[in-house]
């Protein structure tokens, strides 16, 4: 009898016990909002817009009595528009911010100001400032902007370099203009690349971001801003539990940049890279995949001035592992113009260190790129492949000089298995360029069986590498 009630006193103590300890260990964001919450703004932008419509050419309003139903449709669209438009509609957008100085400066999100008219600022306290644009950055998806006031509230920046996953974050905002929201979460990852995005190493959190969150501070439990919340991956336009925010390391440099000269300069390498597949990296003779494969060297950029080649395998860059593709962009685009940085590459199975001078990277968006007509038939090669010369109008349009060959036709096979298809050009084949379609001829003869070999292909413009594997 005793001894039962000594278990079951027991038990209820412990899980009284439990709890307590489980209580103790959730942190309390209070004293965290108290002491920040003043220095987060609300942002709120208008601009005009025009509407595409109005009546076509040689139409002329309908006589509609004014005390019809569509009088006032008709005035208001059609009316005073000017022929094919519509009247101009002020449109708008709210956002959030921080206040980073206590004589004004603001940082948010590109998106949330991109071509305002008018940008408004107000502070938790209600008052209200017309902000400056002093600049803004598509790429890093952030401004800055500036208000007339001073001794106001500023907000502290941390270090998003010491970052864990798993730890707590918290965030605050207007999300659809509820002022001074709240919400927290944990990092779910860290240096994610996301698909618009190359050069921003995005922090992933499970904190509820919606839209009017943009803009707004990301916040470790020691008050300090680690991150700009930026974007949200939704199937519904609402949050799904995954968010994503720029790193302060990324914005504080930006801001910088963006306070001093109102633009933003990065590094840059000058090749287009992609990530080592498991078959790619059996074909380059890679006990595992890592790091960021070349696939093209553009002419003039500072890789080609280095001595990097298609098909080297960047592994470091200035002493950073390079582990992904995705690794490799952010660590050049943060780094100095006109450093130079050793980059360590797996060249032919070998490890090499070169010093390369980083370029600016240029402001067009756009990638630079810059015989006979001999047939391969099926029947001549195992790869069961149609490969024919390039003609020299198609090699000027392909910016290809003394090399590839076109895939006219292909069969099943394993080129085809490999991913090769019609209209693709072959550049390398097993790491050896490609020079017409009889050295073609002879490399697949030549080409090693049961074990996979690299294929490099120019596709709508681009170039790739492939895994290609003849069997034994």
């Amino acid at each position: 009898m005793y001894q039962k009630f000594f278990l079951a006193a027991f038990s209820l103590f412990f899980l009284a016990h439990a709890s307590l300890i489980q209580a103790r260990a959730l942190p309390d964001f209070t004293e965290l909002v108290n002491k920040n919450a003043a220095a987060v703004v609300n942002i709120s932008t208008s601009a005009k817009s025009t509407r595409i419509g109005g009546l076509p050419p040689g139409y002329n309003l309908p006589d509609i009595p004014e005390d019809s139903p569509f009088y006032e449709f008709f005035k208001k669209y059609f009316n005073e528009a000017p022929e094919g438009q519509g009247p101009s509609q002020e449109r708008s957008s709210l956002g959030s911010g921080f206040i980073i100085s206590d004589d004004g400066y603001v940082i948010t999100n590109h998106h949330v100001v991109k071509d305002a008219e008018e940008i408004i600022v107000r502070l938790n306290d209600r008052r209200e400032f017309v902000a400056e644009l002093i600049g803004s950055d598509e790429r890093s998806d952030i401004a800055v902007l500036k208000v007339d006031g001073t001794d106001l509230p500023v907000l502290k920046l941390g270090d998003s370099s010491k970052l864990n996953v798993g730890e707590w974050v918290l965030a605050i905002g207007s999300p659809f203009g509820f002022d001074a929201s709240v919400t927290a979460g944990i990092i779910s990852a860290i240096g994610r690349s996301l698909p618009n995005e190359n050069y921003v190493p995005f922090i992933q959190t499970d904190v509820a971001i919606n839209p009017g969150n943009s803009g707004g501070p990301l916040f470790n439990l020691d008050g300090e801003v680690i991150g700009v919340n930026s974007q949200i991956y939704s199937r519904t336009g609402g949050f799904m539990g995954l968010s994503f925010a720029v790193p302060v390391n990324v914005v504080e440099n930006v801001y910088k940049q963006l306070r001093n000269k109102g633009r933003v300069s990065r590094g840059w390498l000058g090749v287009l890279i992609q990530d080592v597949t498991r078959e790619l990296a059996e074909s380059f003779d890679m006990d595992h995949p890592h790091g960021a494969l070349i696939a093209k060297v553009l002419p003039g950029g500072p890789a080609e001035k280095a001595g990097i080649e298609v098909g080297d395998i960047i592994v470091k860059f200035d002493d950073k592992k390079v582990s992904f593709s995705s690794d490799l962009p952010p660590l050049v685009g943060s780094t100095p113009v006109d450093s130079i940085v050793p980059v360590e590459i797996i060249r032919r199975a070998k490890r090499k260190t070169i010093q390369i001078k980083i370029s600016e990277l240029p402001t067009d968006d756009e990638v630079i790129a810059k015989s006979t007509n001999e047939v391969l038939e099926p029947d001549e090669n195992s790869l069961n492949v149609i490969a024919k010369d390039l003609t020299k109008e198609q090699k000027k349009e392909l910016d290809l000089e003394d090399h590839g060959v076109l895939v006219e036709k292909i069969g099943p096979g394993p080129a085809q298995k490999a991913g090769i298809r019609q209209g693709d050009v072959i550049l390398l084949l097993n790491n050896i360029k490609v020079k017409n379609a009889s050295h073609f001829a002879g490399l697949i003869k030549d080409l090693p069986k049961g074990r996979s070999i690299p294929v490099l292909i120019q596709r709508r413009g681009g170039p790739i590498f492939l895994a290609l594997k003849l069997d034994e």
